[in-house]
């Protein structure tokens, strides 16, 4: 699958991550702040604004974007419908549920809010990523 790399359509796949990055930067900062907050159980706190808190989710939504675009490829998925399919697979499967699983340590105190938060705009990142990329190739 490495080999597809090269017949990615690049252009969409910046496209798509720079949608899912700014999708993230949306919905942890104006949409769902306040209740991404409450999961972490610091509500009453201004969260640190750390270099890592932006570059890693976005080195992050930039391997999932390639990784899915090669999945594209590599399962020669020319439809809208199997792109979504693809998505609700790869955002339910593995986005929603690891981020779940993520949560369930004793470090966050409200693991199904942070769960849904979290796993719920993975989801939507992944459908978006997938359209993108598939409307673009």
């Amino acid at each position: 699958m490495i080999s597809q790399l090269a017949n990615l359509n690049w252009i969409s796949v910046l496209v798509a991550f720079v949608a899912y990055f700014f999708l993230g930067a949306l919905w942890f900062t104006l949409l769902f702040s306040k209740q991404y907050k409450i999961s972490l159980g610091r509500d009453q706190e201004t969260l640190p604004n750390k270099i890592i808190f932006v570059a890693g989710p976005a080195l992050c939504t930039l391997v999932i974007t390639i990784v899915t675009a090669v999945l594209i490829y590599a399962l020669n998925i020319q439809s809208f419908g199997a792109v979504l399919e693809l998505s609700a697979m790869v955002g339910i499967g593995y986005l929603f549920a690891n981020t779940v699983n993520i949560a369930i340590n004793p470090n966050i105190p409200r693991p199904i809010l942070y769960g849904i938060i979290s796993g719920t705009y993975h989801l939507v990142g992944i459908i978006m990523v997938c359209v993108i990329l598939i409307a673009m190739k």
